[in-house]
C-alpha cells in the first residue's frame, strides 16, 4: 500500500496523510505516465484517512467523491473491511461513502475502559467526522452497532442526517437474547483472558484473503481480550438506542433492512422501527449475509432510496434543531 495524495476534495479539516486502499489482483495504485505525469489512484477504490477525537485517533475511509455523501458504520467488534465492496459500488454511482471505524474497532485507537464505548459517544465521534469532512448533511447508514449509531445520531443531531439505511437494527425485542450472548462472553473475557490471547495471537498472524467481510472478522478475532472487554462493557453501559418517543420524532426518511435468521437480530425489531420512524420503508433481506455476498438486490434499492433523498429539497428542520 502506497502513500499518494488522493485526488479527492479536501474538506476541512482533512490535515492527516492519506493512504490510497489497493484492490485485490488489480494493478498498483498508482504509475508514472509518458510524460511524467502520476497517475492518482481511482478515488472509487479508495483512500485511507485519520482524524483527532479528543485524546483519540480514529480511522476512517473515503470512496468516491461529491456532496451526497453516505457515512456507514459497521457492526460491533468489526471495521471498515466489512463494507469496502459495498463503498466501492456506491461511489461508482456517484455517491461519496466514508466508512468510519468507531472507537475500539479497525484502525482507530482502543481504549481498554468502558468509558468511551458507549454508543451515545460513539454518536458524538459520527458528528466529529461529519465536521472534519466539512460535511453539513449526510446519509447515516451501517449494520447492527452501526445502524444504532445511526439512530442515536439522528436524534442527537437532526439537521446533520439527510436520510437513514438501518440494517438489522438491535431493540427491546431483542434484549433477551442479547444476554444470553453477551453476558457470557463477558464472563469468557474475564476469566479465559489466557485463551483468548491465543486466539488473538493466532489470528493477527493468518494472511488476510483480501474478502472484505472474513478479514472484518478475522480482525475482529485478533483483539486482544481486554480492548473486546472494554468495548462489551461500553455499549452495554450507556443507552443502546433512542427511546420509543425519540424514534417516532425522528423526521428524516429511512430504509430499514432486516432479516429472520437470528433473535439478536430480530425482523420483529426491524418491522417496529419501520412503524415507528415516521417515514420509513421496511426491506426483508433473504439472509443476514445478503448484503456482503449477493449485493445487487439491495444496493439497488439503497441506490433508489438514496437517488430520491438527494433529489428532495433540504428538508425542514424540526423546531429547535437548530
Amino acid at each position: 500500500m502506497k502513500n499518494v495524495r488522493a485526488g479527492l476534495p479536501r474538506g476541512r479539516g482533512e490535515r492527516h496523510r492519506q493512504r490510497a486502499i489497493r484492490p485485490d489482483r488489480q494493478p498498483a495504485d498508482r504509475q508514472d505516465a509518458p510524460d511524467g505525469q502520476v497517475i492518482v489512484a481511482d478515488p472509487v477504490q479508495g483512500s485511507m484517512h485519520m482524524l483527532t477525537y479528543g485524546q483519540y485517533q480514529l480511522g476512517y475511509e473515503i470512496y468516491g467523491s461529491g456532496d451526497r455523501v453516505l457515512v456507514w458504520l459497521h457492526g460491533l467488534l468489526l471495521d471498515a473491511n466489512l463494507s469496502r465492496h459495498l463503498a466501492r459500488i456506491l461511489a461508482a454511482r456517484g455517491y461519496r461513502v466514508v466508512l468510519l471505524d468507531l472507537l475500539g474497532h479497525g484502525r482507530s485507537d482502543k481504549p481498554r475502559h468502558a468509558g468511551p464505548h458507549r454508543m451515545d459517544l460513539y454518536a458524538d465521534q459520527v458528528l466529529c467526522l461529519l465536521d472534519e469532512l466539512g460535511v453539513d448533511q449526510a446519509v447515516l447508514g451501517g449494520v447492527s452497532l452501526g445502524t444504532n449509531v445511526s439512530l442515536l445520531t439522528a436524534v442527537r443531531a437532526p439537521d446533520r442526517v439527510r436520510g437513514l439505511v438501518l440494517e438489522m437494527p438491535v431493540l427491546e425485542w431483542a434484549v433477551p437474547a442479547a444476554a444470553i450472548v453477551f453476558l457470557p462472553l463477558l464472563l469468557e473475557v474475564h476469566y479465559g483472558r489466557r485463551v483468548l490471547r491465543a486466539v488473538s495471537w493466532a489470528a493477527s498472524r493468518l494472511p488476510r484473503s483480501g474478502v472484505g467481510p472474513l478479514d472484518s472478522f478475522v480482525n475482529a478475532a485478533a483483539s486482544g481480550p481486554d480492548e473486546i472487554a472494554a468495548v462489551l462493557h461500553g455499549v452495554l453501559v450507556g443507552p443502546i438506542a433512542p427511546t420509543i418517543e425519540q424514534r417516532q420524532a425522528i423526521t428524516a426518511p429511512a430504509l430499514v433492512l432486516g432479516h429472520g435468521i437470528d433473535l439478536i437480530h430480530s425482523f420483529a425489531d426491524a418491522r417496529r422501527l419501520a412503524r415507528q420512524l415516521p417515514d420509513a420503508r421496511l426491506i426483508r433481506t433473504r439472509t443476514f449475509a445478503e448484503l456482503w455476498v449477493r449485493p445487487g438486490r439491495l444496493v439497488g434499492e439503497i441506490t433508489e432510496f438514496l437517488d430520491r433523498v438527494w433529489a428532495d429539497t433540504p428538508r425542514a428542520l424540526p423546531a429547535g434543531s437548530g
